[in-house]
Order: C-alpha cells, then structure tokens, then sequence
C-alpha cells in the first residue's frame, strides 16, 4: 500500500559525500523486502544456498550496505514491532495482491515465458521470522545498529532523527516525513543503475526535509498528518474515495483544522479518522541511546560462507574494503 504523496512533496537529489559520517536510521523491513524482490534471477528464483534456502535478503544486506559503510555512512537498521490493528486490511489487501501475483507468475511459467516471471515472483516475497531473526545477526555482526521498535519501524526511525540519534531517514515510503522526521532519504539501499525498456537508469538517493514539505505545501503538522489520511495511509487505506494528493491538499488548506477537514467529507468516509489521527500525532515509539556494535568478521564468515554458501573470497574481499573504510575514518578523526 503506502502513503501516496511523492507527486507534491519537493525533493532533491543528495549525493553520498555529504552523507559521509552521519548515521542514517533504515527502516528494515522496506529495505530488506526490496533485496527479496530485486535481488533474483531473470525468471524471478530469488538467491538461494545448497539447501534451499533463500539469500538474496543477505546478499542485498551485504553488499549494499557495505557499499553505504564504504562512503563512511553510519547505519541503524529499525526493524517493526507489533503492528497496530488498524493495519489489518492492509495486510488483508497485500496477501490479495500476493496471491494475484503467484497466480500470473504461474501462468508464465506453464508459458515459459522468463520475462513475465521475473516481473511477477517480485510481487510475492515473504520474509519470515527466521529470515529476520538471521538479517538481525548479520547486520550487528557488520557493526550495525539494531533496534526493534515497540511498533512500527519507520515511526521509530522518526523518533530517533528527531531525537538527534541519526540524521536522517532511510526508507521509500512517507510516513517518517508525517511524524515529523528531520529528514527522509529515499533509494538509499537501491541498486545505483536500474533496468529500464530503454536500457539503464542511474538513481540518486533523493532527500526530503519535513520543514520544506511544509513552507512549500503551505500547511503544518496536523494538516499534513489529515492530508495523509485523506490520501490513504497503510491504517486506511485508499482513503477517502475520489481524493488524491492535490485534491487533499487544496481541502487541508480550505478548512485548516482536522475537525473541519473530516466535517467536510463525513458523508465518504468509513473509517475513525481521530484513531488514525492518533497514531501520527502520538506514535507509539521509546528514546534510543544509538551504540555502534564492533565489527565481526568471524561471524559474518559463519553465517554468509559456512552457512548459507557464500564465496569465501568475495566476502573477505569486501570486509577488506570495509575494514580500509574504518581505517581511514578513523585517520581523518586523528588528523583533525
């Protein structure tokens, strides 16, 4: 689902340098169900180890983010608690999209058309509590943050920026921007070039600052937490019918307050508004003091080569490339 407002809201690119040093707080769950999705072979067979298993979640952890630790990027992976229960049609709507896509991959496969079901298997990864719990060893062991939040991961992330743990946001949906966050970062943990009908794309990690979002909008918090719901967010979602984003902004900045705004569309709305409301206006979240876990190289050898089969030599080669990373981080702290 998400929180469809990327057509209003301005950004801009950011390149990597000026990330350099500052700690950015990833929301996990987004993050790592784009390595499952993206990261397959061109008829959708997600990686996998000698026994079945699925890897291409720890590929994507990996070698992404060691490309992020490489640029001097500090990371805090947020991973979700327990979900509210407004969220149930959410994952009601997401298991039916699942299950449409299974059904069309099959249909190519029986069709041996390759293409179609590499478009398809992306649409219904499944990330279980195994996987988690193995994304939570690896990444700590790479001497990232892990936090697990009382809720949802991206509201956490939110608190932690706010909070001046991190600096920014890392995920590709808006709901940290809602609450508040400093700053949102979107296609940070993507591939840098992405295949297009017309061949490669390069993609920039783009930033969103909640303080531009709302002098260039014309509104603030609250009206922004109502524009949101009026959109559609993953605890109503599709929102009120016949409002998209600039049809819920021109509303937001006629009625000004939440009470009005609701008033004016009661007659279409089938959902408590003052709940949804609640939950971005008091998100449930808890102060984090952020402290970085050392590097275990062992470890990660243990769970990417002994137990799920990774290349020995690549992984030594790009915990080579990391460890020069803290060397030289730690070169530039002596100098000045």
């Amino acid at each position: 689902m998400g929180l469809q407002i990327g057509d209003i809201v301005p950004r801009r690119d950011v390149k990597f340098e000026e990330l350099k040093g500052k700690a950015i707080a990833v929301d996990a769950f987004n993050a790592i169900y784009q390595f499952l999705s993206s990261i397959r072979q061109p008829d959708g067979t997600p990686l996998m180890d000698s026994k079945k298993r699925i890897t291409s979640h720890l590929s994507g952890l990996f070698y992404r983010n060691i490309n992020l630790l490489h640029l001097g990027i500090k990371l805090i992976y947020v991973f979700d608690g327990k979900y509210n229960i407004l969220k149930n049609r959410t994952h009601e709507l997401r298991e039916e999209a699942k299950e449409d896509y299974r059904e069309k991959y099959e249909i190519a496969k029986d069709e041996k058309d390759v293409e179609a079901m590499g478009k398809y298997a992306r649409g219904f990864a499944k990330l279980d509590e195994g996987m988690i719990a193995e994304s939570k060893e690896l990444l700590e062991a790479m001497g990232i943050v892990v936090v697990q939040a009382p809720s949802e991961g991206e509201m956490q992330c939110a608190k932690l920026v706010k909070d001046g743990e991190a600096y920014a946001v890392g995920s590709q949906d808006y709901d940290a921007i809602v609450v508040g966050a400093k700053r949102l970062i979107q296609n940070l943990t993507l591939a840098r070039k992405r295949k297009t009908v017309s061949g490669y794309v390069d993609i920039a990690p783009e930033m969103i600052v909640y303080e531009e979002v709302l002098n260039n909008l014309g509104i603030d918090s609250d009206q922004l937490i109502s524009l949101a719901i009026l959109v559609g967010t993953d605890f109503n979602p599709k929102g009120v019918k016949g409002i998209g984003p600039k049809k819920a902004l021109a509303l937001v900045k006629a009625k000004k307050y939440p009470v009005e705004i609701f008033k004016e569309v009661e007659h279409q709305v089938d959902f408590n508004w003052h709940e949804v409301f609640e939950i971005f206006k008091k998100p449930n979240v808890k102060p984090i003091k952020v402290i970085f876990p050392k590097l275990d190289e062992d470890k990660i050898k243990k769970i990417l080569v002994d137990e799920h089969d990774f290349s020995l030599e690549r992984v030594e080669k790009q915990l080579d490339k990391l460890k020069e990373a803290k060397k030289q981080s730690l070169q530039t702290r002596l100098f000045f």
